[in-house]
Formats: structure tokens, sequence, C-alpha cells
């Protein structure tokens, strides 16, 4: 266990819950855009939040310190993943939108073929 790979363990996972909150979003036209957004500002907390504590200099035991950092991260971001599942779920279970009806469309009369006047015939050039 080392610093730089506690580091790429908080990248890689907040990571992956940023992206997956981000296609969800845009594959999912019911999606709550609003929660999600929320949700993805919790995930940058939480990321900002552990690298803050990972490069504060521990002043006890080292081990505890980056052995309770890695158990932050996935605890947190389990509470994360359950939260995004609660708004997928509740999008799947959001009525369809259905479109509205069209009246069906009215069915024009052929146009009457009027006689064409006689064109006025322009004066000859001299």
């Amino acid at each position: 266990m080392n610093l730089r790979g506690i580091k790429k363990d908080i990248e890689y996972v907040l990571g992956a819950f940023i992206e997956d909150c981000s296609i969800f979003a845009a594959i999912n036209p019911k999606a709550s855009h609003d929660q999600i957004s929320d949700l993805v500002d919790e995930g940058v907390d939480l990321y900002n939040e552990l690298k803050d504590r990972v490069n504060a200099k521990p002043e006890a035991d080292a081990k505890e310190h980056y052995l309770q950092i890695r158990k932050d991260l996935l605890e947190k971001t389990d509470a994360l993943y359950t939260k995004l599942s609660d708004i997928v779920k509740a999008a799947n279970d959001a009525p369809a939108e259905k479109p509205a009806k069209k009246a069906p469309a009215k069915k024009k009369a052929p146009a009457k073929k009027e006689e064409a006047a006689p064109a006025e015939e322009a004066p000859a050039a001299e």
C-alpha cells in the first residue's frame, strides 16, 4: 500500500462513478438532470475531501490513516451508487410521455383550374 496507489484508487473509483452518472443522464430522457447534477457534485466533493485527506500528513499511525481513507472511499462511493440506483429506478418507473395526438389531416379539395387570362403582348422592340 503506497500513497500513489491510494490516489489512483480515488481517481479511478470516483471517475467511474461520475462517468456512470453522465452516461445515464445522456441516454435516458426521463432522467432528472437536477438530481444527477447534485449527485455528480457530491462525487466531486468526496473526491476533493479524500484527496485533501491523503495529502495531509497523518498525525499518528500512517497505515491506519490510509486504511481509513480507503474504507471511507468504498463506503461513501457505495452510498452514492445507491442514490444513483434510486434515481434510475424512479426514471424507469415514471410513465412514458405519450406524444400528443394529432388531429387527422383534413383532405383538401382539389384546386379548380381557372382559365388563364390571355397574356398581354409586350411591345416590340424597335
